[in-house]
């Protein structure tokens, strides 16, 4: 491949667009209550929810102009959820299903498409087991933290200030076929390195290497082949932190035995968290003057995982609002857990791990490209890959079966 440069400004190096070109917008929940942070709480809300009638079922529904309790909706892809109008459905409550609610915060959502204002059941045809979800973050100038994250479950694909980003699925078709990389990129950069290149590499190389810009994530390309070996080996590393155990990788564990423990019981219903970083503690604690007042302490935290920020906000701190903030009385919101449950404390522990260890390699992605030859994006011009076909850019056909549409229909699609 001619072209290979030194020099290459990083306003020339390709998009992630132009790499994986098929993406989806996020998804447009339209009422926060069909997510939680556990399942009790969704089936409490739903069990709520059926066993109200008429004008209040309409009010604890929250309805939109997409959907109502009168909405006549398909079932999702994959999900076996009523689909008669949400105004007669009296049935038990569906199993919930993770979903990346927003960065490092896993959540369970109800999978009803009655519910959900805009769910992209493109995405949903082609979840399963071996798909992985990357989801490029909305540029916010100057904003620290990964311009990439990668998830196993569905993700919602908002930034943490609420800004959309874009979804790309590794895959276009369920089963790990048909990989979501422009055509032609794979035997280019195989014959560059002179090694069979995969789509699950040029995914890693892509999290090890993003570099955000307002026209999108712009993925460098080295023209090194050991600096190829060395990227993908150091984004495998991110995403095996970020997965946290999914696909079978091995759960976060900081290095030398600094484990984070819980020094001190954490209260039942904590509105309140704090750091220290001369003692490296987390403290959350109740409402001031509460009866009863008390705190709970974690530690060791180190600071760069207090301190790790995606799009300008504080992982901790938003992970924690997300399971304490105040709900209107008597809304569905307002269903939840009576006391802070054990799980949210191990989860707790382990987003600190997570933080903490993609903190460590910071240093190494931000070292990637120093100094490197890199491909320019006319010399993949000039091989027939860039652009990208417009086919590559809509979804695969994948249905192998019928879909149910309202009231029990067959879908026509």
């Amino acid at each position: 491949m001619r072209g290979v440069t030194d020099d290459v400004p990083l306003d020339d190096a390709p998009l992630l667009d132009e790499l994986m070109p098929w993406s989806v917008a996020p998804l447009r929940l339209g009422r926060s209550w069909i997510v939680a942070p556990d399942v009790r709480t969704l089936r409490a809300r739903w069990s709520r929810l059926v066993a109200a009638e008429g004008a209040e079922r309409e009010e604890l529904f929250r309805p939109s102009r997409a959907r109502t309790p009168s909405s006549s909706v398909a079932a999702l892809p994959g999900q076996r959820t009523g689909t008669v109008r949400f105004a007669r459905e009296s049935g038990p409550c569906p199993e919930p299903v993770r979903l990346a609610h927003g960065p490092f915060d896993v959540q369970w959502l109800l999978p009803d498409h009655r519910l959900i204002d805009t769910a992209r059941p493109e995405l949903w045809r082609v979840a399963d087991e071996r798909q992985l979800f990357v989801v490029e973050q909305g540029h916010v100038p100057g904003a620290a933290g990964p311009p990439l994250l990668v998830t196993a479950a569905l993700p919602a694909g908002r930034s943490p200030a609420g800004r959309p980003g874009r979804i790309r699925p590794l895959f276009r078709r369920p089963g790990g076929e048909e990989p979501n990389v422009t055509p032609g990129l794979l035997p280019v950069l195989s014959e560059r390195y002179g090694r069979q290149v995969t789509a699950p590499e040029v995914l890693a190389w892509a999290v090890a290497a993003a570099r955000p810009s307002p026209a999108g994530c712009r993925i460098p390309l080295t023209a090194d082949a050991d600096v190829w070996v060395t990227g993908v080996e150091l984004g495998r590393r991110l995403m095996e932190i970020q997965l946290r155990g999914a696909h079978g990788g091995e759960r976060p564990r900081l290095p030398g035995g600094r484990r984070p423990y819980v020094r001190a019981p954490l209260p039942a219903r904590p509105t309140t968290l704090s750091y220290e970083p001369a003692e490296e503690t987390l403290s959350l604690s109740e409402d001031e003057g509460a009866p009863g007042e008390s705190m709970g302490r974690i530690s060791p935290v180190p600071v760069e995982a207090w301190d790790f920020h995606v799009g300008g906000v504080r992982m901790l701190e938003q992970w924690f609002a997300h399971r304490t903030a105040p709900a209107a009385p008597g809304s569905l919101d307002a269903i939840g857990p009576a006391a802070w449950p054990q799980e949210w404390t191990s989860e707790l522990l382990e987003l600190i791990t997570v933080l903490a260890l993609l903190a460590e390699r910071d240093r190494e992605r931000a070292a990637l490209m120093a100094g490197g030859p890199l491909l320019p994006r006319a010399a993949l011009r000039e091989a027939g890959v860039l652009p990208p076909p417009d086919a590559a850019r809509r979804p695969a056909s994948v249905l192998d079966h019928q879909e149910e549409g309202p009231e029990g229909q067959f879908a026509l699609l």
